[in-house]
C-alpha cells in the first residue's frame, strides 16, 4: 500500500474519459493508498510522472460542476496533506475566433499574459427584460501557483522552438495500450466542423450532427487545413470561463469571446481556484454550441493529459519540495483574511466612537436616518421608528439641516 504523505501533485478529473487518459500517461502506477481520511469518498489512482508522485482523483459518477469539484479537492487535501500543486485536466468547449483558430483536439491552458486572473465564473450574470443575458457580475478567480506558471513559460519556449509533440505523445501511449485506440484515438478530420453561430442543431433529429446538419458551405465556417509548419493539435493560452452548466449556445459563446476574449468553457474550475490553487488544462471536444457530440472527447482528454505530463516533467523535484503545501497556503490566507476583517471592524468602531464624541444623540439619529435612506436597502421601518421616538420636529430638523448644508 502507498503512503499518502509521499504525494506532492494533485490531479483532478471530472469524467471517466479524463480519468482514463490521466492513468494512461503515468510512467509508473502505484498501489492504492494505505489509508485516507475517514470521510474521504474519492476514488484514487496513484503513480509517478517524471520525478513526481501524483494522486489522481475523479468526480463521482454522474456528478458535475463546481460544488462536486470542490468536494473532491477538499477530501484530497485531507488524505494527501503534502500536495503542493494542483492540476485540473480534462475536456472543454472551444471558443474559436478570428484571433484564435481553436479546433477540436487542441489544448487550452488557463494562464494570462497580463497578470490578471485566467479563470472566471460567468454564471453570476443578471437577466434584464428586453436585454437578454448580461454578464455584469463575473467573479474572477485566483491565479495558479508561480511554480506552475514558470513551467508553463518554459514549455511555451520549448514548443516555439521544437513544436509541441502532443500528437506524438498520444500516439506513443496508444501504441502501448491498443485497447484505447477506438475511443481515444484521433477522429477523422472531416468530423471537425465549426458551424456558423446562427445555424442551430435540430433537436428533433436523432441522427448525429454530421448527417443531420451536413456540410453545407452556407452553414459551415470555411477553415483552411493546417500546414506542416503548424502544430496540430495546437496549444492556446488565455482566459477560461467556468460555470455550473454546460454551454451549448453559440450566441453566448460569441458574446463572451468578443467582450472578454474567452478561449474555452468548462464546469469545474470555479469550484477549485480559490480553494485548490491549480492550473486548468482543457482539451477541446466541441465548440460550445448546439452541435455538441461525444466523438472527440477521448482524444481531447488525451491531448490535455499529454500537456499536463510535459508540464510536470519540466518541474524539478527539489523545486516542488520547496513549495509550501496547499493546506498551509490556504491556512495562511484564512489567517490574513481574519486579520483584515478584525482590522476593518476595529476601524468601523473607531469611527463610531469618534462620531459619538462630536454629535448629540439627536444628531446621531439624524445621521443614521439619512445613511439608511441613502443606501440601497428599504429604510421605511427605521424611518417610522425614529419618527415615533422623536416626533415631527426631529424629522423636520433633519430635513432642514440636510437641505441647509447643500450649496
Amino acid at each position: 500500500m502507498s503512503d499518502p504523505n509521499n504525494y506532492t501533485v494533485g490531479w483532478i478529473c471530472a469524467i471517466l474519459p479524463e480519468y482514463v487518459a490521466a492513468q494512461a500517461f503515468l510512467d509508473e502506477k502505484h498501489d492504492a493508498p494505505g489509508y485516507v481520511s475517514p470521510h474521504d469518498n474519492n476514488d484514487y489512482t496513484l503513480g509517478r510522472i517524471g520525478k513526481h508522485n501524483v494522486a489522481i482523483a475523479v468526480l463521482p459518477c454522474g456528478e458535475y460542476g463546481s460544488a462536486s469539484a470542490a468536494s473532491v479537492a477538499r477530501d484530497m487535501l485531507h488524505s494527501f496533506p503534502n500536495i503542493r500543486i494542483g492540476l485540473l485536466v480534462g475536456i472543454g468547449g472551444g471558443a474559436p475566433s478570428p484571433k484564435h483558430d481553436i479546433r477540436l483536439g487542441d489544448v487550452v491552458v488557463g494562464v494570462s499574459s497580463n497578470g490578471n486572473a485566467s479563470i472566471f465564473q460567468y454564471d453570476y450574470g443578471e437577466t434584464l427584460q428586453g436585454q437578454g443575458q448580461n454578464f455584469q457580475k463575473m467573479i474572477f478567480l485566483n491565479k495558479p501557483p508561480l511554480v506552475l506558471l514558470s513551467a508553463v513559460n518554459g514549455l511555451m519556449a520549448e514548443h516555439e522552438c521544437e513544436g509541441n509533440q502532443l500528437a506524438e505523445a498520444v500516439s506513443s501511449v496508444l501504441d502501448g495500450k491498443k485497447k484505447l485506440r477506438k475511443k481515444f484515438g484521433r477522429p477523422e478530420a472531416a468530423s471537425d466542423r465549426l458551424y456558423k453561430s446562427h445555424y442551430v442543431h435540430s433537436s428533433d433529429k436523432e441522427e448525429g450532427c454530421a448527417i443531420a446538419c451536413g456540410d453545407d458551405p452556407l452553414n459551415v465556417v470555411n477553415r483552411p487545413e493546417r500546414t506542416d509548419e503548424e502544430d496540430d493539435p495546437a496549444i492556446h493560452y488565455g482566459l477560461i470561463a467556468s460555470a455550473n452548466q454546460l454551454l451549448k449556445d453559440a450566441t453566448i459563446r460569441d458574446k463572451l469571446v468578443a467582450n472578454k476574449g474567452v478561449l474555452c468553457f468548462e464546469m469545474e474550475a470555479a469550484g477549485l481556484m480559490n480553494h485548490f490553487p491549480c492550473l486548468v488544462i482543457r482539451g477541446i471536444c466541441d465548440y460550445s454550441d448546439s452541435h455538441k457530440n461525444d466523438k472527440w472527447q477521448g482524444y481531447a482528454a488525451m491531448t490535455a493529459a499529454a500537456y499536463a505530463k510535459a508540464l510536470l516533467c519540466r518541474i524539478a523535484s527539489s523545486k516542488l519540495e520547496a513549495e509550501i503545501t496547499i493546506k498551509d497556503r490556504l491556512s495562511d490566507l484564512v489567517d490574513i483574511s481574519e486579520q483584515q476583517l478584525a482590522a476593518a471592524k476595529e476601524n468601523v468602531q473607531i469611527q463610531k466612537d469618534f462620531a459619538k464624541e462630536r454629535l448629540t444623540e439627536s444628531e446621531q439619529m439624524c445621521h443614521q436616518l439619512f445613511r439608511l435612506t441613502a443606501s440601497d436597502k428599504d429604510a421605511t421601518y427605521e424611518w417610522i421608528k425614529i419618527r415615533i421616538r422623536y416626533g415631527k420636529h426631529f424629522v423636520r430638523y433633519c430635513t432642514s439641516s440636510s437641505l441647509g448644508n447643500r450649496p
